[in-house]
């Protein structure tokens, strides 16, 4: 039994239930994904609307993208579903004003793979989310954990707003690095968490890795390295859980994912290949949906080394509790944290693991 409460009704069965028209905000894959759910949950789509400054007349979907304006004179009342992500403070408070006056939703979907998270699939893996609740070392944590899955069973933004924290104090009350760090950065884009980091050790670092599969992206990763008078090395490769080639989808940001469909071949490997016995102190790992395989390559360094761990926790529907219970069965000894930081839907929901 979970040791938290959770709502009784689920999103889509209110859904479908529901005796108002139901339109969508929003356009992009995450509109697409939310589309494709709808369709498979005979949940009809009255309209689409975007914010004013990105309607010009065009269409998504077979649909005339309209203003909200327009929504508001074609219907007396409505149901929001948000489809795209927002992390900065203008847009969020644009969401929050929505919510206080509709009724809103924002669907979870996962970034990778299929599955969604419903009352069902809670059900049938209730012990692993027991198991990972009980792991989880202070309160803010348990909050997070729990009002991460009420959000994600009922799309209300309200269960994600109440449990958020900045980002910092995530390094100034758990990790605290130092400049001493051996700082392994897997999916490390073009090195905004290095800067991250940085912040906080006061620019500095021991020793730098960093990983991004993405060709253009990691062309401006190696750019910025080149700057630092810090010894580093940048691989323009994936992680995995052994060294092969696989397919990625290379379309920079949430689409540079490892797919099967991807246009791209690139080679991958594993953490522990890389280090070959190198001391690293801190790993972060935010690999879009490729972090069990990245856990499972990282073994012995984790063992051995006992890094700091930074580890996404939102891209597949199974990752709250599956990669908790992954860390811990690689070292049980970490302490381990898990915060979200501002974010709509439940991106940047990350463990911290010392």
């Amino acid at each position: 039994m979970l040791p938290f409460s959770i709502p009784s009704a689920g999103l889509w069965d209110r859904l479908k239930a529901a005796d108002k028209p139901i339109v969508l905000y929003g356009m992009g894959d995450g509109a697409e994904k939310i589309l494709r759910v709808c369709t498979e949950k005979g949940v009809p789509i009255a309209d689409i609307f975007a914010s004013d400054e990105y309607v010009r007349g065009h269409s998504f979907a077979g649909f005339r993208v309209k203003k909200l304006a327009e929504i508001e004179a074609l219907y007396k009342d409505f149901i929001i579903l948000i489809a795209f992500a927002a992390n900065y403070d203008a847009l969020l408070r644009r969401f929050d004003a929505l919510d206080a006056q509709y009724e809103v939703y924002a669907p979870d979907v996962p970034v990778v793979g299929g599955g969604l998270f419903t009352h069902d699939y809670l059900s049938a893996h209730e012990q692993a989310y027991a198991r990972a609740y009980a792991l989880l070392a202070d309160e803010t944590s348990r909050r997070v954990f729990a009002d991460t899955v009420r959000y994600k069973l009922t799309g209300e933004m309200r269960h994600l707003r109440r449990c958020e924290t900045p980002k910092a104090e995530a390094y100034t009350e758990i990790l605290k690095p130092t400049p001493q760090e051996r700082y392994l950065d897997l999916g490390a884009y073009n090195g905004d968490t290095i800067r991250e980091l940085f912040s906080f050790t006061g620019g500095t670092a021991e020793y730098i890795w960093a990983m991004e599969p993405d060709p253009k992206t990691f062309r401006k990763l190696a750019a910025y390295l080149e700057t630092l008078s810090i010894p580093f090395t940048a691989l323009c490769k994936g992680v995995w859980d052994r060294e092969t080639a696989l397919r990625f989808g290379g379309k920079g940001g949430r689409g540079s994912v490892l797919d099967e469909a991807g246009r791209l071949v690139v080679p991958v490997l594993p953490v522990d290949g890389l280090l070959q016995g190198e001391t690293v102190t801190l790993l972060k790992m935010d690999v879009e949906g490729a972090e069990r395989e990245a856990l499972a390559g990282a073994s012995r360094t984790i063992g051995a080394c006992k890094p700091k761990l930074i580890v996404s926790a939102y891209h597949r529907t199974g990752d709250l509790a599956d990669l908790a219970l992954q860390i811990h069965a690689l070292y049980p000894g970490y302490r381990m944290y898990l915060r979200h930081h501002p974010y709509v839907p439940a991106w940047e929901t990350n463990y911290y693991c010392i």
